[in-house]
């Protein structure tokens, strides 16, 4: 073997070696200081890149996940709690009724509670000039 060919042999072994840690969950975790203390061809280097890769994968940034976690369980104040009693007094008072108002080329408007009433568009007034 030249020095420009890479050991196939050492490839697989550290793939299988690496496959072996992932699998008994040996390996510190993904860019910590004992991760970094690793010499680059130990096989938890591997184990742990794969398992951080995964995890991206599946859940993408890990801080933002945790982020929106704590945001998602943050306890809210209740819905009336939000709001002042003059706010909450203005929203009890009743509102005017809304005024029906035909409009040209529509057909009648049936007005509730005055069954065969209709309401139909006002037409002008044709007055000399």
């Amino acid at each position: 073997m030249t020095d420009e060919t890479p050991d196939v042999d050492a490839f697989v072994q550290l793939w299988a070696d690496a496959r072996i840690s992932y699998f008994a969950k040996d390996y510190p975790k993904y860019g910590s200081a004992e991760w970094q203390a690793l010499h680059p061809d130990d096989p938890r280097r591997l184990a742990a890149a794969l398992e951080a890769a995964e995890l991206w994968r599946k859940y993408g940034d890990e801080e933002a996940l945790l982020a929106w976690f704590r945001e998602a369980s943050r306890p809210r104040p209740n819905l009336a709690e939000r709001r002042i009693r003059a706010e909450l007094d203005a929203a009890a008072r009743p509102k005017p009724a809304h005024q029906l108002h035909a409009t040209a080329g529509w057909p009648p408007i049936a007005i509730p509670g005055q069954p065969g009433r209709y309401l139909t568009p006002q037409r002008p007034s044709r007055e000399a000039a």
